[in-house]
C-alpha cells in the first residue's frame, strides 16, 4: 500500500510539472513591458517560496532537536533529520532562486548582480545555510548537532527580513506582486500559471524531501548501531 501510495504520488508530482511547465510557456501570455522574459518568474517566485517552507521545517526541526536532546534522544534525532533534510533541500531551492533572478536582471536591468536589498539578504540566507551544510559535514563530535540547530535557527531569522526587504526599502528588484500597494498585482491570465507551478514546485520539493528525510534517519540508525557495537566490544 505504501509503495501504491509512493508511486502515485510521484506520477502526479510529474504530471504537475508537465502541467506547470505547458502554463508557463505556453498557456500564460507575454508581459506587454518585459515579453517572455518575464517567463521566469514561474520559477522564481515558486522557488523562493519553497525554499522559505524548507527553511521553516529546518527551524523547528533545530528547535525540536535542542528541546528534546536531553530528555528524548529518539525524538532528538527525529528533528534533526529534518532540520538537516529541510535545509538541503532549501538551498537546492534557493540556489535555482539566485540563479533565476540575475538571468531575469540581466535582460531587465542590464547588469547580473547589484547589491540591492532583497538580493542581498537572500546570498546572506543562502551562505548561511552553506554555512550550515558545511559544519554538518566537516565538523565531528558531540556537539556538531547542536551547534547545527543554533546555526539553523540564526539562518531562519533571515528569512522574514528578505521577505520584508522590499517593503522595509527602496529596493531595485520589483515590488510585491501580492500585498504591496494599489499598484500591485497580477493580470488574471498569469496567475494561473503562477499557481500552478507554485503547486507544482512544491509537490517535488516535498518529495526530495521526504526521500532526504528518509536517508537521513537510516544514517542515523547506522550510525548509533556502529557506536553499540563499538561500546560492547
Amino acid at each position: 500500500m505504501k509503495k501504491f501510495a509512493a508511486g502515485l504520488y510521484v506520477a502526479v508530482t510529474l504530471a504537475l510539472m508537465v502541467w506547470g511547465y505547458y502554463q508557463a510557456i505556453y498557456a500564460a501570455p507575454n508581459d506587454a513591458m518585459q515579453g517572455e522574459i518575464f517567463r521566469i518568474i514561474y520559477y522564481h517566485v515558486p522557488s523562493a517560496s519553497v525554499a522559505f517552507l524548507f527553511f521553516a521545517i529546518s527551524l523547528i526541526g533545530s528547535i525540536g532537536f535542542l528541546a528534546y536532546r536531553g530528555s528524548r534522544p529518539g525524538w532528538a534525532q527525529i528533528a534533526d533529520a529534518w532540520a538537516l533534510s529541510g535545509a538541503e533541500v532549501g538551498v537546492v531551492f534557493c540556489s535555482v532562486v539566485l540563479t533565476t533572478g540575475p538571468l531575469w536582471g540581466r535582460r531587465a536591468w542590464g547588469i547580473w548582480w547589484t547589491w540591492d536589498a532583497r538580493l542581498t539578504t537572500t546570498l546572506v540566507l543562502w551562505l548561511i545555510y552553506v554555512s550550515y551544510l558545511l559544519l554538518r559535514r566537516f565538523a565531528a563530535g558531540p556537539q556538531m548537532q547542536t551547534l547545527a540547530a543554533v546555526l539553523g535557527i540564526f539562518g531562519a531569522l533571515d528569512v522574514p527580513i528578505v521577505y520584508m526587504s522590499n517593503r522595509w526599502w527602496r529596493t531595485q528588484h520589483p515590488a510585491p506582486v501580492f500585498g504591496g500597494d494599489s499598484n500591485s498585482g497580477m493580470d488574471p491570465t498569469m496567475v494561473g500559471a503562477l499557481l500552478w507551478n507554485m503547486v507544482a514546485w512544491l509537490a517535488w520539493g516535498l518529495l526530495i524531501l521526504g526521500l532526504r528525510y528518509r536517508v537521513e534517519r537510516q544514517q542515523q540508525k547506522i550510525v548509533a548501531r556502529e557506536a553499540e557495537e563499538a561500546l560492547n566490544a
